[in-house]
């Protein structure tokens, strides 16, 4: 039968889980043959238009063929332009871009606030997107606003907005401003809004095939006509005598009663207000034939997924429904739940890591099979990025909609950077980041490596004068030079900053800036499709905003840094064209021959409402505006008709982010439905386990491949070290391989970026403090407490630290100060005589020679009863179990070379008295805590005791690394790495042999050695 042979409108559905467009195009040339060429096809998307040339084109075989016309009529609801109908728009006026048109509203809303708290740009250009949605609503749902506004803010007309929160009232009156003033302004500018121009577009397109009806084949496919214009064309079209509209996915066996209960959130929804828009029921939509020959388990699929996602009301009769399905069945050996979940599998991954690994094996092991293709479609933008970085492995780059944002390209990065160094111009992170860009004129400068060790590494610097000093105090050699010259360069084009509050003026000199510090004359940085992004922009901003109020450096990057990590850059390139990566809207007319689902997650498919700024709920509805279940039920629509294929993959995981998920309303419901049933949803775990065994280590890998073992170097006794300090031993008890890389190899180990202030110079500074205040013999009391804040305040200021900084610590100075000169007050009771870092050493005789061992005490007290030792600590001190078995010897080897060796300033008289107390002295930032080493109770020792055991098990420590069978093995200890990780951890490869490789190793052996 002819497609347009029955005297009712011709409305058609796709079943879904069919090949949208190819069956589409099988019934448009099984139609038409010879006279394609006259056709006209209308699809909702680009995307959709080219895949159904694609599907024509599939058709011909090698034979040529002359195509119909395929355009874009546009997806409203998306705001997808529509396909060229300028011809209708001659007395139209342009359309406003949409970078004006937001600063035209931000204008409007500042002017608006005026009188009430300041709005700041930033905040006026989020609260005009908002706006700029709710004209796009007004527009596309035809609604005439100022009236119902004006009933809304009218209490004595109206008794809705009485009873409304006052923010929700004071919004109505702004929009009903803004109603009136809006068109008002687009009239001075000579443009249009562009939402309203494309639905004047539509409707005149409308009227012109009412008035003049197209003689040759008209069909519009695809469009489920949320948009009333949208719609009524669809109804124009559908009664055509050569027209035909084609629905996706029409479920034509949902049972009467079912169908009456449908609302906005139902997959079904959209198309159900579409009928009763045109006075159509059901039965007058005929499947598209083309489609009539469905196989049966499609069938079985589409039924229990529509079944699943009936409407809440009528799950009460689940159990019934089931009976009936199977009572219904054409063959009583088959069942059809059974039958429908045949092809359908759910995998949860763990975290993202496990379900892009899982996606891309998917995808990958799709390729296997010749001319097979594959979609994954999810709505989590980082999912499909982590699962595009995964196909790189195998060299693989899928077709991607989304495209990347501005931000992650190395243009977006660059300036993103500029904009952190305009608000922290000595940052080292983004300094760096910035210098080392490829993009950068500077980053293969002879001096960058200079300037990031000896200017930027260590405690971060207050300001860019701080690093000039760093850099003109280091050693005047070739490379500092260097460093010197490249950091001077930078200064010469740093922007000052001036008092314009332009949007615009600002702007130009932000990009004055960043061209002066790109490469080749600033031209590195636009070029690319990254680069024509950026500059197209930068561009539209300089033009729009002009005049734009920007209150501070603050505001402007906010601004720009919101407005680059919005911008798209889609590239195309060498994509593979069997891989697809699709969000849930561009995949609703793509067919693959698996289709992957993933983010199955609440609060990501669906996502949440959106949160309006304007619009109650209760304001919507008196608007006439649709709820905003209504995308939800299209979100529903899309999952139905990918879910409905031959082979279909749901994924889901544990946690997003670290968060714990819950999954989709749809899949729970199908889960429960197929529970209900006793067919549990299929699973093939085994994909999850080859996902773990991928990213896992082999256990029997090639040699290449394997985890390096841990690491015991053994050198030449020669070249072993003849001389060590106190706190080297403990570095040899615990890590021998650190002992290796230090004072064997020589290698230092780099200061970190940004090094915390308090791990560094407030250490320093308290040390330094307190060592002054011992050595000048300080007053005790209050002058003592009033001495030791000055002196603190005057070492912190000596550690360069900013006036901030600063001010963070002055409240804990009185306290700190009370508690130290309480301790001081405590310990000089005896009168002692002090020595402050003082050093001394000792003589070790071997049959290698002679082994020197030495030491720099914090504090030493000459006392009438002994000698008492003193380290003090911003941190933890050691335990007394440590310092007992030997893993923490700084105190008693420092009191054993005090007895056997030389100490400078301890004399023969004071040595007669013998070893007092060694103790450790807390410095915390309000207290001081002492801390003295006491040995067992079940092993009483005396400080003497405590030092001659530390001296012999460091002699025989001394001759086992005389021995070059010795070898200088990593963390000894391991037990002690999680208290403080070594600075050689990364040269030992520690993370292969601790965490990968095989940890049965001789472990307590070697602890006994």
């Amino acid at each position: 039968m002819s497609l347009f042979s029955s005297p009712d409108p011709h409305w058609f559905s796709i079943p879904s889980g069919r090949p949208f467009l190819t069956d589409l195009a099988q019934g448009v040339f099984a139609e038409l043959k010879t006279g394609l060429a006259e056709a006209q096809i209308l699809t909702p998307t680009r995307r959709g238009a080219r895949a159904m040339a694609q599907a024509f084109s599939g058709l011909s075989g090698e034979s040529a063929l002359l195509l119909p016309q395929i355009r874009a009529i546009g997806d409203l609801e998306e705001g997808e332009p529509p396909f060229d109908l300028e011809h209708l728009a001659l007395d139209l006026p342009p359309a406003v871009s949409p970078m004006l048109r937001r600063f035209e509203l931000a204008r409007l809303i500042m002017a608006h606030y005026r009188s009430g708290p300041p709005l700041t740009g930033r905040t006026a250009l989020e609260l005009a997107d908002s706006l700029s949605a709710f004209f796009d609503s007004l527009a596309l749902e035809d609604i005439e606003a100022s009236d119902k506004l004006e009933q809304l803010v009218d209490e004595d007309a109206h008794g809705l907005l009485s009873g409304l929160a006052e923010h929700w009232q004071k919004s109505a009156q702004f929009l009903a401003i803004a109603v009136d003033l809006w068109p008002k302004r687009l009239n001075e500018l000579g443009l249009m809004d562009p939402s309203r121009r494309r639905v004047t577009l539509i409707r005149r397109l409308e009227q012109q095939w009412r008035d003049h009806p197209p003689a040759t084949p008209l069909m519009l496919a695809g469009s489920t006509g949320t948009a009333p214009a949208m719609a009524d064309l669809m109804g124009v079209v559908a009664g055509l005598k050569r027209g035909a509209v084609i629905l996706p996915g029409l479920d034509l066996s949902l049972a009467d009663e079912v169908w009456q209960q449908v609302e906005d959130s139902h997959p079904q929804g959209a198309m159900k207000a579409l009928l009763q828009r045109h006075h159509i029921v059901r039965d007058q939509v005929r499947v598209w034939p083309a489609s009539l020959e469905a196989d049966r388990a499609r069938h079985a699929r589409r039924r229990l997924i529509n079944e699943a996602l009936r409407p809440a009301a009528a799950t009460k009769d689940w159990r019934e429904q089931i009976n009936t399905l199977r009572e219904q069945s054409a063959d009583p050996a088959i069942d059809p739940i059974a039958e429908g979940l045949e092809g359908l599998n759910h995998l949860q991954a763990r975290n993202d890591e496990e379900a892009a690994s899982v996606i891309a094996l998917l995808m990958r092991e799709t390729l296997e099979t010749e001319g097979k293709t594959v979609a994954l479609i999810t709505p989590d933008i980082t999912l499909s990025r982590r699962v595009s970085a995964k196909l790189s492995r195998w060299g693989l780059m899928a077709d991607s909609s989304a495209g990347q944002t501005l931000s992650h390209s190395l243009t977006g990065r660059f300036l993103l950077d500029l904009l952190d160094l305009r608000l922290e111009p000595s940052d080292p992170v983004r300094l760096l980041s910035l210098l080392k860009n490829p993009l950068s004129r500077f980053s293969d400068h002879a001096g960058l490596k200079a300037l990031e060790q000896k200017g930027l590494r260590g405690a971060r610097p207050n300001s860019l004068d701080e690093i000039s000093q760093r850099l003109e105090t280091a050693h005047a050699k070739k490379p500092i030079e260097d460093a010197l010259t490249l950091w001077r360069t930078y200064l010469a084009n740093l922007t000052e900053h001036t008092d314009h509050t332009d949007l615009s003026f600002h702007l130009k000199a932000f990009v004055r800036w960043a061209e002066s510090l790109a490469a080749d004359g600033g031209h590195a940085l636009w070029r690319g499709a990254d680069g024509a992004s950026a500059s197209g922009l930068l561009t539209d901003l300089i033009t729009e905003g002009e005049g734009f109020p920007v209150e501070d450096d603050l505001i402007f990057a906010d601004i720009l840094r919101h407005l680059i990590r919005q911008t798209k850059v889609r590239t195309g390139g060498n994509t593979h064209p069997r891989l697809y990566v699709l969000g849930a809207i561009e995949a609703r007319l793509v067919n693959a021959d698996r289709m992957i689902l993933a983010g199955l997650e609440e609060g990501i498919w669906p996502q949440p409402a959106p949160v309006d700024p304007f619009l109650s709920r209760p304001m919507r509805k008196a608007l006439g505006l649709p709820s905003p279940e209504r995308r939800t039920g299209l979100s529903a629509h899309d999952f139905v008709q990918a879910a409905s294929g031959p082979d279909v993959w749901l994924i889901t995981r544990q946690r997003r982010e670290g968060a714990p998920q819950v999954a989709s309303r749809w899949l729970w419901r199908l889960q429960t439905l197929a529970e209900g049933a006793e067919v549990p949803v299929p699973t093939d775990p085994r994909w999850l386990d080859y996902a773990r065994q991928m990213d896992a280590t082999l256990a029997d890998a090639p040699p290449e491949l394997k985890p390096a073992t841990r690491p015991e170097p053994k050198p030449p006794s020669d070249k072993r070290p003849r001389e060590l300090w106190v706190t080297d031993i403990e570095l040899l008890e615990r890590d021998p391989y650190a002992i290796y890389a230090k004072r064997i190899l020589g290698l230092r180990p780099l200061d970190r970026l940004n090094e915390p202030f308090e791990a560094r110079r407030r250490g320093t500074a308290i040390h330094a403090a307190a060592e002054q205040f011992a050595l000048e013999g300080a007053p005790l009391g209050q002058a003592g407490e009033t001495l030791f804040t000055e002196i603190l305040e005057n070492k912190l200021q000596a550690e360069n630290l900013s006036e901030a900084q600063l001010a963070l610590q002055r409240p804990l100075f009185p306290d700190l100060a009370c508690a130290y000169v309480a301790f001081e007050t405590e310990r000089q009771a005896d009168k002692p005589r002090i020595l402050t870092e003082a050093e001394g050493e000792m003589a070790i005789t071997t049959p290698q020679g002679v082994f020197t061992l030495k030491a720099r005490a914090d504090r030493i007290e000459l006392k009438e009863n002994g000698i008492d030792v003193i380290d003090f600590k911003t941190g933890q001190p050691p335990s007394h179990k440590a310092v007992l078995s030997g893993f923490n010897p700084q105190l008693t080897l420092t009191a054993a070379i005090i007895k056997y060796g030389t100490f400078k300033g301890i004399d023969a008289h004071a040595l007669s008295k013998g070893l007092g107390e060694l103790c450790y002295v807390r410095l915390s930032a309000d207290e001081v805590n002492t801390k003295p080493i006491k040995p067992a109770k079940d092993n009483p020792q005396t400080t003497d005791d405590m030092a001659d055991d530390a001296l012999r098990r460091l002699k025989t420590r001394i001759l086992q690394y005389e021995n070059p069978a010795k070898g200088y093995r990593s963390w000894r200890a391991p037990q002690y790495r999680h208290e403080r990780g070594g600075d050689y951890d990364h040269l030992a490869r520690l993370y292969e042999w601790h965490v990968l490789g095989d940890e049965a190793d001789s472990t307590a052996a070697e602890d006994k050695a």
